[in-house]
């Protein structure tokens, strides 16, 4: 049977989630003085916490192979046209997608398609809803080719996210809904199609998103 935590997240597990938990659970038991339950609740509530972060539940994507899903759980804060030169080549259609330290954080490929670019870009750690983070923070771009053409996700650090794992390779293939890596500790995930095709966004700015289970947009004939 498969534990639903994400061996991305190992290290932080086992520092910050099983050895807070068993000397939390320690002093429950055999904690020698009144004020072990005080001191014990804030260790189970950090492994807990962390426990939570790096869950991984398996999901199975809904409709038909044409119907992009959401590359991460969080709420959608922005829906517009914009300029992606790095790989589109041009305007692009843009959906935004923030996550609070309390949503999954496992990243998911919204559409089948190959990866053709990895590009990573340093920078700063704003808090993801700042209306810089986009440019300036720390993120990294994942470009596929897919049946109908070109996608992109992009991942951007936050405030308090510090780390993107993305394990991809160029020319690596994906289907929806699989994983395609993690940002740690809040974030912003980004989905661009090229502006020219014809797609029917079925989301709205303010709605609540699950990664691999809310379909985001669906190609037009």
């Amino acid at each position: 049977m498969r534990i639903p935590l994400t061996r991305h997240g190992l290290r932080e597990l086992l520092l910050f989630g099983a050895l807070p938990g068993l000397a939390g659970a320690g002093l429950l038991l055999f904690g020698p003085w009144a004020a072990a339950p005080w001191v014990a609740a804030p260790l189970l509530l950090l492994a807990a916490f962390v426990c939570s972060f790096f869950r991984d539940p398996g999901r199975t994507p809904p409709g038909p192979a044409e119907a992009a899903v959401a590359p991460a759980d969080g709420r959608v804060t922005d829906i517009e046209e914009v300029d992606e030169p790095e790989f589109i080549g041009g305007r692009a259609l843009r959906i935004g997608i923030f996550l609070s330290v309390f949503n999954v954080h496992v990243n998911r490929a919204p559409l089948d398609g190959k990866v053709a670019l990895i590009r990573y870009q340093p920078g700063v750690f704003l808090d993801a809803r700042h209306p810089d983070c986009k440019l300036r923070n720390e993120a990294n771009l994942v470009g596929f080719e897919g049946a109908r053409g070109r996608f992109v996700v992009r991942q951007v650090a936050g405030l308090i996210a510090r780390r993107i794992v993305c394990p991809l390779q160029a020319g690596q293939e994906l289907r929806r809904g699989e994983r395609m890596g993690m940002i740690k500790f809040g974030s912003r995930t980004e989905l661009y199609v090229p502006a020219g095709q014809a797609v029917r966004v079925e989301v709205e700015v303010g709605q609540t998103v699950k990664g691999a289970l809310t379909i985001l947009f669906r190609y037009e004939a």
